[in-house]
């Protein structure tokens, strides 16, 4: 505890750290803030209960309750993240955004641009469609079509000021903006489902004997999805011996870290909106109502989790094939003089990479699908959806990448002041050189 207290008194003495931090704690506020703020020409006492379940439930979760809420910030960043998502897959299919990519720094600004624009357009697109659907037309006391326009024009300047807001974290913060956003959103319902379970527990099911089993499951849970996202394989490489004056370059031995869940929690998200289409077809159709699309509608029942825990540990191969390049990995060790100690350059190492790649996936997979499915499974232990969300899936998966990466990016800071980092035992990935898992970055 003395040693906590001592770093986080080091935190404090090093006047940018603690600029950056505070920093961003003002701009979370605002953000909390702007979020209660209801669209204008909506009666926020006519709205009654609101609340969302399946896919909306989730964006729900994602915009810390601003989408039932009605607020102005109802798309929260979805439609920034989609476009995000949209620009990767296209770096991947197009050529002219694969040059985009290697120009670096340049390169990069004009991807930040055409993701901008994409996300006003699609913004645009889910603000009509949220007017329509979601907000109730008995709570709107203007006229109607006034308010539709109005609201559309309103929800799409909402999203760009949260992507605004996370930008500005990521300039004069501590990094990776969107992805606080997003956390801090995920974090904002945990003390009322918190509070609806202990209530629960020892009004009725189980007392606290039942509570204090939770809790333990929770924590184990968070240790598991821990291990998952910080797991590497290391594969050594050696760098030729080079002599440029009195000077020698190379010859020593680095590693490269093939993580065990490449593909971050894209595979759920895919999984997940594939999931959603029986609910939808029998919102849509009731005439197509029975068992089978039931039985796929309902999250916590056997086949739902089956089919599910299949899509995804097939998306995650699919997603880390695409986004992980073995032959490009291995061309750039060949230009900088790298070589893996008993494989050949080119087509061997390359096939090398594939295949270790290939082994750990399996299991990463795997357990990813295990972590997706354990809030159905605590719910048929009599956790409450609500607090069971927490047990897993995207969720858990971003706040343990999230705080993760923010704890690495503090460490950084501690060691080039020469200060003991945060783990100074069981320490975080970040400071043995191979670079932390950031979750959420693979969302977005």
């Amino acid at each position: 505890m003395k040693k906590l207290f001592t770093t986080l008194s080091n935190i404090w003495k090093i006047q940018e750290l603690k600029e950056r931090i505070v920093f961003t704690l003002m701009i979370l506020l605002v953000y909390r803030f702007v979020s209660h703020v209801v669209l204008p020409g909506v009666d926020a006492t006519l709205l009654g209960e609101n609340e969302k379940s399946g896919l909306l439930g989730l964006l729900d979760m994602f915009a810390g309750g601003s989408f039932s809420r009605v607020s102005i910030l109802a798309l929260g960043v979805m439609p920034y993240i989609s476009a995000s998502i949209v620009v990767q897959l296209l770096g991947i299919a197009v050529p002219s955004f694969q040059k985009m990519q290697k120009e670096g720094e340049s390169g990069r600004k004009k991807l930040n641009q055409i993701t901008r624009y994409l996300t006003v357009a699609i913004t645009a697109v889910q603000a009509v469609g949220y007017v329509k659907t979601q907000v109730p037309m008995e709570a709107i006391v203007i006229d109607h079509t006034l308010f539709f326009v109005m609201a559309t024009f309103v929800l799409a300047a909402g999203t760009l000021f949260v992507m605004w807001l996370g930008e500005k974290i990521t300039d004069k913060g501590i990094g990776n903006g969107i992805s606080l956003i997003i956390m801090v959103g995920i974090i904002a319902r945990l003390p009322i489902a918190l509070y609806q379970e202990i209530t629960s527990r020892i009004v009725s099911d189980g007392g606290l004997i039942a509570l204090v089993l939770e809790i333990v499951a929770l924590f184990a849970v968070v240790m598991f999805t821990i291990m998952i996202v910080q797991g590497v394989r290391k594969v050594p490489v050696q760098y030729a011996k080079r002599i440029v004056g009195n000077r020698q370059f190379g010859g020593v031995r680095q590693y490269i870290p093939l993580k065990v869940n490449a593909a971050g929690v894209m595979p759920i998200i895919f999984a997940q909106a594939l999931m959603f289409i029986p609910a939808t077809l029998t919102q849509f159709f009731p005439s197509l109502q029975n068992t089978w699309l039931v039985q796929f509608s309902d999250y916590t029942s056997l086949a739902y989790s089956l089919t599910f825990a299949f899509l995804i540990i097939a998306f995650t191969f699919f997603y880390t094939a695409i986004t992980v390049n073995p032959t490009q990995m291995s061309d750039d060790m060949k230009k900088n003089g790298g070589f893996i100690p008993g494989i050949k350059p080119g087509f061997a190492t390359s096939s090398f990479i594939d295949d270790v790649i290939s082994k750990i996936t399996f299991p990463g997979a795997v357990f990813l699908a295990i972590i997706a499915i354990l809030p159905s499974v605590a719910v048929k232990f009599g956790i409450k959806s609500e607090f069971a969300h927490f047990y897993g899936g995207t969720s858990l998966l971003i706040l343990v990448g999230v705080v993760l990466d923010t704890l690495q990016q503090i460490e950084s800071y501690l060691l080039m002041r020469h200060y003991d980092g945060l783990m100074k035992t069981g320490r975080v990935t970040g400071r043995t050189g191979i670079p932390a898992a950031s979750g959420t970055n693979a969302v977005i």
